[in-house]
């Protein structure tokens, strides 16, 4: 199916994405849709013949254990409620512990790479299959970027992502951004990896915006695309024409104007880099110098091997003991780079309070400029055991068992806000009058 350019749905740009012009398609990250209505502007834009992709975050095919049924439950009611031609998701793992490892549940709140190691790829292989078959339209996969690689890996990145497909017939989203992520931090080619993979899975690609610190990329979809990630879709590009190409903004959101200026430069460099293969392509046809022909491979479904005895329980001990360096402050397994080890600990840690902060706006408001040390402080020592609004009720208990806050108004605030959320349903309005009226008259 031939999307063409898109954009990903967010509700903070939603008025600038429906005035946005020549916009094919949107992406929307699936769990923030409720499962039986969807948002105005998205039906709006379903009115108008927009195609609505959704995109999820929290399957963790890439994690030792099979995918949960309630999940794929919920991604298969939004992909229906959209009348979406498919659904995508990421090649990683997001949590790791529980039964295989007889260690408490740890959340990661952040996509983390899989190692390329056989083991990984025929539990990925599998968990696959079981999705597939459990969501009512095709599945695409991308590939993510790392801060950190996996020591002792034995497939490249894209020989993994050609044995993935292969073995299961699952389309790719490739991120040329995550692809300039991994030249950066793990130098990986990404030549190299467009030159491995079978570009004809490709269902559509991501491009998205980051920065360098300290030399390492970090992947924010905060910032404007840059340039070196335009090179790598003008690549990828000149390997095939991808049926659509989608920007990414999740934080920092410009004007319309700006988002509109982003797409124009992605339309010109898939144009610029189509015209240049095509007069390859015509003189490779003449008979005259154009370089390699690329290798075109389509998806076809085949059977998934069997997951070899252990392999599961394998990748559950690795996957766990480096999300526990990561969140729990646990030694770091043998063969990682340690610095590399500390800056996505900070990076998880910030990620929480940043994304608590959204899910919970309350806090940061009562708690004013020391939310932030705090929540860190916090995040040091209590490792995610459950999704971000849990996250937010951890957090605020914490700093009530632990002595409260000095200032009486807003300790009562939080109090308030914590009783609210963590009873068995909402106060009443009788209840709410009160309060409000309390904290009039207490100056607030």
């Amino acid at each position: 199916m031939k999307l063409g350019i898109g954009i990903g749905w967010r509700p903070e740009i939603a008025a600038e994405v429906e005035a946005l012009t020549g916009v094919d398609w949107v992406e929307v990250v699936a769990e923030n849709l409720c499962a039986d209505h969807l948002p105005d502007s998205l039906v709006r834009l379903r009115e108008r013949g927009v195609t609505v992709v959704p995109h999820g975050v929290s399957l963790g095919l890439g994690g030792a254990d099979r995918p949960d049924a309630g999940r794929l439950a919920g991604l298969a009611a939004r992909a229906e409620l959209l009348g979406t031609p498919l659904v995508t998701e990421h090649i990683a793992f997001v949590r790791a512990g529980g039964p295989l490892t007889g260690s408490p549940r740890l959340e990661a709140g952040h996509l983390l790479p899989v190692p390329r190691t056989w083991d990984a790829l025929e539990v990925l292989c599998e968990n696959v299959a079981i999705a597939q078959d459990a969501l009512p339209v095709p599945l695409a996969l991308e590939n993510i970027a790392a801060l950190v690689s996996w020591p002792d890996e034995e497939l490249t990145e894209g020989q993994f992502l050609a044995e993935l497909v292969e073995r299961t017939g699952v389309r790719l989203l490739i991120d040329v951004a995550n692809l300039h992520t991994n030249h950066v931090n793990l130098g990986q080619d990404p030549a190299k990896a467009l030159d491995e993979l079978p570009v004809e899975a490709i269902a559509y690609v991501h491009v998205a915006g980051g920065v360098e610190k300290n030399g390492v990329w970090h992947d924010t979809h905060a910032h404007p695309v840059t340039a070196p990630v335009l090179d790598v879709l003008a690549e990828l590009r000149s390997r095939v024409d991808p049926p659509g190409v989608l920007l990414e903004r999740d934080d920092a959101f410009p004007p319309g104007a700006e988002l509109a200026a982003e797409l124009e430069t992605i339309r010109g460099t898939l144009r610029a880099a189509g015209e240049l293969e095509a007069r390859r392509a015509s003189r490779r046809a003449a008979g005259g110098p154009g370089g390699t022909e690329p290798r075109r491979t389509g998806p076809r479904r085949g059977t998934p091997a069997a997951v070899r005895p252990g392999a599961r329980d394998r990748t559950a001990v690795a996957q766990t003991a480096l999300l526990s360096a990561l969140v729990a402050g646990t030694p770091a397994p043998e063969g990682f780079d340690h610095r590399r080890l500390r800056v996505q600990s900070r990076a998880l840690a910030a990620k929480r309070a940043d994304v608590v902060a959204k899910v919970a706006p309350e806090l940061p408001e009562i708690l004013g400029d020391g939310y932030r040390a705090a929540f860190l402080d916090y995040a040091r020592t209590r490792p995610m055991s459950g999704g971000y609004r849990r996250d937010a009720l951890d957090f605020v208990e914490r700093i009530l068992v632990h002595g409260g806050l000095p200032d009486p108004v807003a300790q009562r605030r939080l109090t308030h806000w914590w009783e609210d959320r963590s009873g068995p349903r909402p106060p009443s309005r009788t209840t709410r009058i009160v309060r409000a009226a309390r904290a009039a008259l207490a100056g607030k």
